[in-house]
């Protein structure tokens, strides 16, 4: 007869689970331990939006200067969210609540500040002619401004004549190109070769269900996205290191 040890009857399933650290234990151990900045990084992890303004003006009040802050508390916490997610801890619907808790920080510091902060530079966005389907352009947009870009976003359905057009008018460091249908992805090629016609060799960054980095790699300024938060790290690499097209995509390229 075999015996069973009782203690292992009382045992839960979900034990070792518990043991395990959670989002939030892995978000506390990376906040900033300042008493005024540690509750502002937080509510940014959380996506509370009115915490972070009590936050904003608790730090203000104390002496901070509220475009400081945008660096020094918005910009910390949503390095937090940014890691975490990066690691799979947490999900996109987290970083999106994050990123919105962080735009209205933003907006929080510029009117108590009277001024706008600095941006890093300017970004272009649009989903593919033919394309109405926007909710991926939208976390694009979301996320680079998060991380202090200036976005002129086109919306869904766009031409590529507009695109150009706006280009031009506009000359930002990086376009960026959603597409899920694969009937519209050929868009992108042509907003490619109009953009060489024109001398114009900026980072065109593509990504959505339709499209692939085999797809990309076929035009001469294409690099290839696979997920919505690359975009505001290509931004970031383009601002630290340039924007050859060769190097891009030896660093996001993955397969």
């Amino acid at each position: 007869m075999i015996e069973i040890d009782p203690s292992m009857i009382l045992v839960r399933y979900n034990v070792k689970m518990e043991k395990q650290m959670t989002p939030e234990d892995a978000a506390e151990e990376l906040y900033p331990k300042d008493e005024l900045i540690y509750p502002i990084a937080k509510a940014i992890f959380e996506g509370e939006e009115d915490d972070v303004v009590e936050g904003l003006e608790k730090a203000i009040s104390s002496g901070k200067d509220p475009i400081s802050l945008i660096d020094d508390a918005l910009m910390v916490g949503m390095g937090v969210v940014t890691r975490l997610y990066d690691e799979g801890i947490i999900f996109l619907p987290n970083v999106m609540m994050s990123a919105d808790a962080m735009l209205e920080g933003i907006d929080h510091v510029k009117q108590k500040a009277g001024k706008a902060p600095t941006v890093k530079g300017k970004v272009v966005c649009h989903v593919a002619e033919g394309d109405v389907h926007d909710i991926g352009k939208n976390i694009v947009a979301a996320l680079l401004r998060a991380a202090g870009y200036d976005v002129v976003d086109l919306g869904r359905d766009v031409p590529v004549d507009e695109v150009i057009a706006t280009v031009e008018k506009e000359n930002p460091m990086m376009l960026t190109g959603t597409a899920l249908m694969t009937t519209t992805m050929y868009a992108f090629k042509e907003v490619n070769d109009k953009l060489m016609e024109k001398g114009y060799r900026i980072p065109f960054a593509c990504g959505g269900g339709a499209v692939n980095q085999d797809f990309v790699s076929q035009y001469e300024l294409g690099v290839y996205g696979e997920e919505a938060a690359d975009a505001a790290k290509i931004a970031d690499f383009i601002k630290a290191n340039g924007d050859n097209v060769v190097k891009l995509r030896e660093k996001f390229h993955r397969h």
